[in-house]
């Protein structure tokens, strides 16, 4: 299946997944690469959550980790991460 325009590809993904903590929630969570996922789509798309896919699971979930990565700070630690790597592409 070819890789979406919105979607992280997986090389990327193994620089960053350890930035992300685990969720907290029950056996059938939505795992953190599908989330991120969902965020890059939302913005991408400039959709409003409700508007999510089904295939990115619950847009509840998406928005409620969301915004307990930018509030605890980790989509800025991924952000400046990936900013400090840009520089290594030359």
């Amino acid at each position: 299946m070819p890789q979406k325009r919105y979607e992280i590809l997986n090389e990327q993904w193994s620089q960053i997944k350890d930035l992300f903590h685990m969720p907290k929630t029950g056996l059938h969570s939505i795992d953190n690469h599908t989330i991120f996922n969902a965020i890059l789509w939302i913005s991408r798309i400039r959709a409003a959550c409700r508007d999510l896919p089904e295939c990115f699971g619950s847009w509840k979930t998406v928005y409620s980790r969301f915004g307990k990565w930018r509030n605890g700070g980790t989509l800025l630690t991924i952000f400046q991460h990936l900013n400090s790597e840009a520089f290594y592409f030359h």
